[in-house]
């Protein structure tokens, strides 16, 4: 996205007598587009099938409809929910000369009542008035999300595939231990290479080996936690040759990464993921910093009542998650560090308590002084770094 590009608002003033504005429902098989088209008495509503030219050719036929109606169409302007279809359409779209936005769909407002009707129908008229609103450069109608091109969204995908593959290892192992379990075996090591040929020498609780069926069951099982060991390997190996490989330039999603990891505590996969996942994004401040990771509270506040409810938990739950790990091991490799120790003094009675709920402003404090030392260099006070 342009540096101009501001997600609660448009900065392009909104002429309907030469736009058309149109918002898109859309599911895997059919896809329904409402729009406004300047010259039409009515609003159009079309269905069609789940194909990206179709879209094209509609909106080009809405637009010699309206030049024949006298009105010459400058700018088509197009918007659906972003959801599993990605972002690939706004990028076809774009290249093609036509705006195309994603809207978070959590930030359109929808009626509150307790059953209230939902069709396709309906959602497209309450897309379309968040939409109008959006582009009339109005605020809280709805917000977009930032496009990525196609390099900055296939940078993402060998963190998330190494995340992915981390929890079906744990899934397994935890599968593994469970089945042994029943057998009365807890101290079986799976860490060992040859941890599939020490089947074979284990005895269970009455001293017998382990039954056929069982014994080939933890022979797949091994096999599949071996392929998954591998695959996590191979990642980690093809995203550290990709660094040492990379020009060392000043400024980039390279450079952030090896300045982070200079940082003794953060490791190059906590580096990348940062980078990739929100430092690299452009945002504006600290505050859109620390809402995006979804590391702010929510108040509840109405007359003389006064509460917070917690996190809001509205942005990424792979930063949030990353950062409050990442706060915890800090706190043991950066002891001498100011934020080390406003945490110490803020949770010196010792309460799990408080302990929990500071370590979360501790994440806040932390992913905000990580945006500034990749911004603006300025590294937090008292952080120990690695040699460059």
């Amino acid at each position: 996205m342009s540096q101009s590009f501001d997600a609660s608002r448009s900065l392009t003033a909104l002429e309907q007598d030469n736009t058309i504005v149109a918002v898109i429902e859309m599911s895997k098989a059919k896809w329904l587009i409402a729009a406004l088209v300047p010259g039409f008495k009515r609003q159009p509503l079309k269905k069609i099938d789940a194909d990206a030219p179709s879209l094209l050719k509609l909106l080009q036929r809405w637009r010699n409809e309206a030049g024949q109606a006298g009105h010459t169409i400058k700018r088509i302007a197009v918007a659906y929910e972003a959801a599993g279809d990605g972002f690939w359409l706004a990028r076809w779209l774009r290249a093609r000369d036509i705006e195309a936005y994603a809207i978070h769909p959590a930030s359109v407002a929808v009626s509150r009542e307790h059953r209230r009707a939902k069709t396709d129908r309906l959602d497209t008229e309450l897309l379309m008035r968040a939409f109008l609103g959006w582009l009339r450069g109005e605020k809280r109608h709805c917000s977009m999300a930032a496009i990525p091109t196609l390099e900055e969204e296939d940078a993402r995908r060998p963190n998330r595939e190494r995340q992915t593959l981390v929890g079906e290892q744990t899934r397994l192992i935890n599968r593994i231990k469970a089945i042994l379990t029943r057998f009365g075996i807890r101290n079986f090591r799976l860490s060992l290479r040859n941890a599939a040929d020490r089947l074979m020498a284990i005895r269970i609780a009455e001293g017998t080996p382990l039954p056929d069926n069982t014994r080939a069951e933890l022979h797949r099982l091994l096999e599949r936690l071996d392929l998954l060991r591998a695959q996590i390997r191979t990642i980690e190996g093809d995203r550290l040759r990709r660094l040492a490989a990379a020009p060392a330039a000043p400024e980039g999603p390279h450079a952030m990464v090896r300045l982070i990891a200079r940082v003794i505590g953060v490791g190059v996969e906590t580096a990348d993921m940062l980078v990739h996942e929100i430092l690299s994004r452009g945002l504006r401040d600290r505050r859109a910093v620390a809402r995006y990771a979804g590391l702010t509270g929510s108040p509840d506040e109405s007359g003389k009542r006064r509460r917070e409810k917690g996190l809001a938990r509205a942005g990424s739950a792979r930063v949030r998650h990353g950062m409050i790990q990442l706060a915890w091991r800090f706190l043991l490799f950066q002891k001498d560090s100011e934020l080390a120790r406003w945490f110490q003094a803020r949770t010196a009675d010792g309460r799990k308590a408080t302990r929990k709920t500071m370590i979360v402003a501790l994440a806040r404090k932390l992913l905000i002084a990580l945006w500034r030392l990749v911004t603006t260099g300025e590294a937090p006070q008292g952080v120990s770094l690695r040699v460059a």
